[in-house]
């Protein structure tokens, strides 16, 4: 994948890293850790400039936001509880009431959960999600993930620029920034699962 990834921005410069970061939005096991350094490293050579790699990056990473927030939107949180409240809140030993507190939760906390998990690799893409299920206002939605992004961007870019023929130690280093937050929201992920559970047994 990373040599496909590679090819294609060498061969389509901006309109080929629009379409990678839509795609590493929509279908998050696309890295951006690989196509953003590689994006800085390109403007010493070509005439791709950082500020040109970041703003197509950007409108990129806000297509593919809009794309999930959408389905968020569809799957909202009345067909959710109607879900959950079937077979499937029975196998999992949820309740419609359970939908109803996070999606509380998501619209008293969703703003700077929008932002700030624009940094995280994985969530950055899945976060749009429960912002459409919630309804969060579309401009503001739009504000936090340009916002997000927009840090995430340059950072990656301006190191990749900065690294030069080093850009894969950036993309090597975010990677294993990846691994380590993805390790983290796992304990976490588990760990409030089981309070949940413990909390419903109690």
């Amino acid at each position: 994948m990373k040599s496909l990834i590679l090819s294609v921005m060498e061969q389509y410069g901006y309109p080929g890293l629009f379409f990678l970061i839509f795609l590493e939005n929509v279908f998050p096991p696309i890295p951006s850790e690989v196509i953003l350094p590689f994006g800085g490293f390109l403007t010493i050579h070509t005439a791709l400039s950082v500020p040109g790699v970041v703003c197509f990056a950007t409108l990129g990473s806000l297509a593919g936001a809009v794309v999930l927030y959408g389905a968020g939107y569809l799957l909202n949180r009345e067909r959710l509880t109607r879900l959950v409240d079937g077979k499937v809140g029975k196998l999992l030993r949820l309740k419609g009431e359970d939908i109803a507190k996070a999606d509380d939760w998501f619209r008293s906390k969703g703003h700077i959960t929008v932002f700030f998990c624009r940094c995280v690799p994985v969530v950055r893409s899945l976060i749009s999600v429960p912002a459409g299920m919630s309804r969060m206002e579309f401009p503001l939605f739009l504000l936090y993930t340009a916002a997000g992004t927009l840090i995430w961007n340059i950072l990656l870019v301006s190191l990749g620029a900065f690294m030069g023929e080093s850009w894969s130690y950036i993309a090597w280093l975010v990677g294993e920034y990846s691994h380590v937050m993805l390790i983290i929201l796992g304990i976490s992920a588990l760990s409030g699962v089981l309070g949940f559970y413990i909390r419903r047994k109690n």
